[in-house]
């Protein structure tokens, strides 16, 4: 298992995003820590660019920061933890992950937002609201994945927080709401933006929700995965310091547990 830390914080506009690159250090030393693996650090610029055709930082978001990204998976040895830095860190693995397994490839999506905005639905133009629509090949075709998630293959997960757009291309099909009506799906990738918990189970979160989950239930929903072969996962949006990341040890073990199992490869 590779852990590489990808401090992106371009994808996200909101008043902790500066925090994200520091969050992405200290989580990813925890995660180096609980593990026994060491960690990649994947250089990304904390420069921001004005708004361009209606996506925050769009230079800098598709620039070297993914062209580092990119460099990192060109021959992993095995799967791959991504620590963040925003959400937009996931489009470059899981668009790897989807070119190497093929279209039965699904996606468990732990986030209290679907991320299924695009840029001209956005109310913000940040792009970590738009990166799962972009990996199911729709929206700025910059961003756009191809080849592209299969619709149905992303099982949304603790998501309470949704946009009049997202909730439409739920309704369509792109996204399904529960692991369990996942179909055809054998390999998984596993994503987790830890706003999916309750903000008074962990304080830093770049974009709290209320009436999340509790760290235990967090943990019982990822071990619950073990059918599945986990084939990448990344962790998103900590703007915690590295006392206050203590508290998540079990969720990267139950992560680690995944991306570990006889069945991932």
């Amino acid at each position: 298992m590779l852990i590489n830390a990808v401090p992106q914080r371009q994808g996200a506009v909101g008043p902790r995003a500066a925090e994200l690159p520091d969050g992405c250090v200290a989580l990813s030393e925890l995660a180096g820590h609980v593990l026994g693996r060491p960690v990649h650090h994947v250089r990304q610029t904390r420069a921001v660019s004005e708004v361009d055709r209606g996506i925050a930082s769009r230079a800098m978001l598709t620039g070297p920061n993914r062209a580092a990204q990119l460099a990192a998976l060109e021959a992993p040895g095995g799967p791959v933890l991504t620590i963040g830095g925003d959400c937009g860190v996931e489009l470059v693995p899981i668009g790897v992950a989807r070119f190497r397994h093929g279209p039965e490839l699904g996606v468990a999506w732990f986030d209290a937002h679907p991320d299924l905005n695009t840029a001209s639905s956005s109310p913000s133009g940040a792009f970590h609201g738009m990166v799962l629509r972009s990996l199911f090949g729709e929206g700025d075709p910059e961003f756009a994945a191809d080849p592209a998630l299969a619709p149905g293959k992303v099982a949304l997960a603790g998501t309470r927080a949704f946009d009049p757009e997202e909730r439409a291309a739920v309704a369509r099909g792109l996204a399904v709401t529960s692991v369990d009506a996942l179909a055809g799906v054998e390999k998984l990738y596993v994503h987790v933006d830890l706003d999916v918990l309750d903000p008074a189970e962990f304080a830093g979160q770049n974009y709290p929700e209320p009436d999340g989950w509790t760290i235990a239930r967090l943990v019982s929903e990822l071990d619950a995965l073990a059918r599945f072969e986990v084939v990448g996962a990344g962790i998103t949006e900590c703007v915690g310091t590295p006392r206050e990341v203590e508290v998540l040890e079990p969720v990267v073990a139950a992560v680690g547990r995944l991306l570990v199992s006889d069945k991932a490869g």
